[in-house]
């Protein structure tokens, strides 16, 4: 069974939905060099599968419970430098691409891009190669042209996740429980961000993340 993967591009599929890994699992079945060998739910199971097999690519889809995505990548990075990783997102190539780049992802594909789209992407970042749209490497070329940043850039990356979340509506109670984190952290998170946006509620939190495009 082993020697039928030889020839492949083997891929862990990480993301919570386990209907969505079924379906990816199924488009990459229909494609000859791709196999999926792994699935996982969260990103603790990533690191586990990672240095328990021998992976070709990580498909990691930004939003994780627990150990957030990003703090993923960053370990696998550390830990497996040359590892190629995909970013999975549903949300907007401009909400949180770049910083995900910035950490060491390999490209990144929008959830609902066309089925040969994410097959391509695997096969480019497998090669050594980045992933990214014309959209996302003009924005990337405007950040290194310009060195202005808006405010949210400024953000660190958990500030940044908890932005996103209150923007979508959730309450700090929700976010503790969804990050695994404490009330307590997330109430210091808000404060900091609220100090650093200049603002004073969520109303005018989530008025800016509407303002920003940071939420659909």
């Amino acid at each position: 069974m082993e020697n039928e993967h030889v020839h492949k591009i083997k891929v862990l599929l990480a993301d919570d939905h386990a209907v969505f890994r079924e379906g990816l699992k199924l488009i990459l079945s229909e494609t000859p060099d791709i196999v999926a060998i792994g699935d996982v739910d969260n990103g603790h199971a990533v690191l586990e599968a990672v240095r328990k097999t021998s992976y070709d690519v990580v498909v990691l889809d930004v939003s994780m419970p627990g150990k957030s995505s990003l703090d993923t990548l960053k370990q696998l990075k550390a830990e497996y430098p040359k590892l190629p990783v995909l970013v999975l997102s549903m949300y907007p190539e401009d909400r949180i691409a770049v910083r995900f780049l910035q950490a060491g992802a390999s490209g990144y594909v929008h959830k609902g891009s066309a089925s040969d789209q994410l097959v391509n992407a695997i096969k480019t970042v497998h090669h050594g190669e980045e992933f990214i749209s014309s959209k996302l490497a003009q924005k990337l070329a405007h950040s290194f042209l310009h060195s202005e940043r808006i405010p949210h850039e400024l953000l660190s990356d958990r500030e940044y996740q908890v932005l996103c979340m209150i923007g979508d509506g959730k309450t700090v109670s929700e976010i503790a429980e969804e990050l695994i984190l404490s009330v307590k952290t997330i109430s210091t998170h808000r404060t900091h961000i609220l100090e650093k946006l200049n603002l004073k509620n969520n109303s005018q939190l989530i008025r800016y993340a509407l303002e920003n495009k940071l939420i659909e």
